[in-house]
């Protein structure tokens, strides 16, 4: 025989989290439903439907048992939903109706970070740095991060294409780095 809310209730306020289950599963349907017609989304429904379970959860001693609980629990269901869209309202602007205020509409400037000039300068500078870096290691340097760093091979297929050992690829590819950090501090 199914509990009444009532029981439910008072055995969740008693700490039992059997309790608190049972209410979620015979609530969740109606309480998705409710929420479902407000905000149409069923993602963005059923992250409010736990929501509306916490909120009713955190405040359960507050419920007044003269009241209709799934009446309570529809009412924090659908202020959540309200809640929930207008946040989301206030997240979005019109670019085409600019907003009003008391001295009239308020324009809107968006900014453009398609293009920086100066970033682009600054990036193209730096390739052009770390290649002229590269460029002026030693051969013996140059072609291990060439082939690592350019060409994204393996050590295995450096050591390969080098006939050197592995550890020496290793050991060239570090002493490259280090050269390479070097020349750059230098040359800011």
């Amino acid at each position: 025989m199914p509990e009444d809310d009532k029981t439910l209730i008072q055995s969740a306020l008693g700490g039992d989290q059997g309790a608190y289950r049972g209410l979620m599963e015979r609530h969740r349907p109606a309480i998705f439903h409710i929420v479902m017609k407000i905000v149409r989304d069923e993602e963005a429904a059923a992250d409010l439907v736990q929501e509306t379970f916490m909120k009713a959860f955190a405040s359960l001693a507050t419920y007044r048992s003269e009241f209709k609980f799934s009446t309570w629990l529809y009412r924090i269901a659908a202020n959540t939903a309200i809640d929930y869209l207008r946040k989301q309202r206030m997240k979005m602007l019109s670019l085409d109706t600019p907003p009003a205020n008391v001295d009239g509409p308020v324009e809107i400037e968006v900014p453009d970070n398609s293009f920086n000039p100066e970033k682009d300068l600054i990036a193209r500078e730096s390739r052009f740095s770390i290649e002229d870096a590269i460029e002026s290691l030693p051969e013996k340097y140059r072609i291990v991060i060439v082939y690592r760093h350019k060409d994204d091979k393996s050590y295995e297929e450096i050591a390969e294409a080098l006939s050197l050992p592995i550890g020496t690829v290793k050991a060239r590819i570090f002493r490259a780095r280090e050269l390479l950090k070097k020349k750059l501090k230098q040359g800011r």
